[in-house]
């Protein structure tokens, strides 16, 4: 199958799938399915442009080793909110402050919401189609380094969300913020981790002599993701609700710790002895 025809593909079936998640989220009231559906979708999609759609000068084993990437992203981060989803009683607070604010259009607007999320979607399966069909004849250092990269994400990732899940399910923490491990380097550990994953793909595809054009669209992937975890559905929903349900605490927090890149914690606030 040609390249254009595979992402015709792909932007059809994520859209049928986003409507499917958008139908289980109306129907169960648990809109995190979205998210998870979304992740799932994301990977599998990508996968499937990595191997089915062809370009002269192929590598398989690229091909496979791409694939493999984004199906092992998206699964772990999929089950993750698959199983918070189930086990958590409460609705994202996210989407909770949606339909909050959307009324009695919410499950007409969350439909078209879902859709912008599936035309994200198809520019992260063509930054993953991009890495997969670099036309360099061999592997190469930069495919080493790409693999590290999303090794070095999902293993933090992992960690940022195990750290919170721990925080939470200990009785002395409720109503405090989490600052321990990851959480006292960045407030958002697990954003971070989320793009970082993405530069992994524009690792491989750039990573040849002479220039693979089609190799710059692997750089959708991690500036989408940082516009959308940054500035548009991750950090600004999520503090908004932390400093409606946290308060002072989360303001303390918010001026000791980085909102997205990991460092140390601000010393002039720690000296002071404001902690969250």
């Amino acid at each position: 199958m040609g390249i254009v025809a595979a992402i015709v593909v792909a932007a059809v079936g994520l859209a049928l799938t986003m409507a499917a998640a958008w139908l289980i989220a109306i129907r169960t009231g648990r809109s995190g399915w979205v998210d998870a559906i979304w992740s799932f979708a994301v990977g599998i999609y990508g996968a499937y442009a990595a191997l089915f759609a062809t370009a002269e000068a192929d590598n398989e084993w690229r091909q496979w080793l791409v694939a493999i990437l984004a199906l092992a992203w998206s699964l772990r981060l999929g089950l993750h909110i698959a199983m918070r989803t189930i086990g958590d009683g409460r609705d994202d607070p996210r989407y909770s402050q949606l339909r909050h604010e959307w009324g009695a259009a919410f499950a007409s607007r969350l439909f078209w919401f879902v859709q912008i999320q599936a035309a994200a979607a198809i520019l992260l399966v063509m930054a993953i189609m991009a890495a997969a069909h670099n036309p360099a004849p061999e592997l190469r250092f930069s495919d080493l380094t790409g693999l590290v990269i999303i090794l070095v994400a999902v293993g933090g990732e992992a960690l940022a969300d195990r750290q919170l899940k721990n925080f939470r399910t200990d009785p002395a923490n409720k109503g405090k913020v989490c600052a321990i491990g990851l959480w006292g380097l960045s407030r958002h550990p697990n954003y971070f981790f989320e793009w970082l994953g993405w530069t992994a793909y524009a690792a491989i595809a750039l990573g040849t002599q002479p220039v693979y054009p089609w190799g710059f669209a692997a750089l959708a992937g991690p500036v989408l993701m940082y516009w959308l975890l940054v500035h548009v559905s991750g950090i600004p929903p999520l503090e908004a609700h932390m400093l409606r349900s946290r308060g002072d605490p989360f303001r303390r927090y918010q001026a000791r710790v980085n909102a997205f890149w990991p460092g140390a914690p601000k010393a002039a606030t720690i000296k002071a002895g404001r902690r969250p």
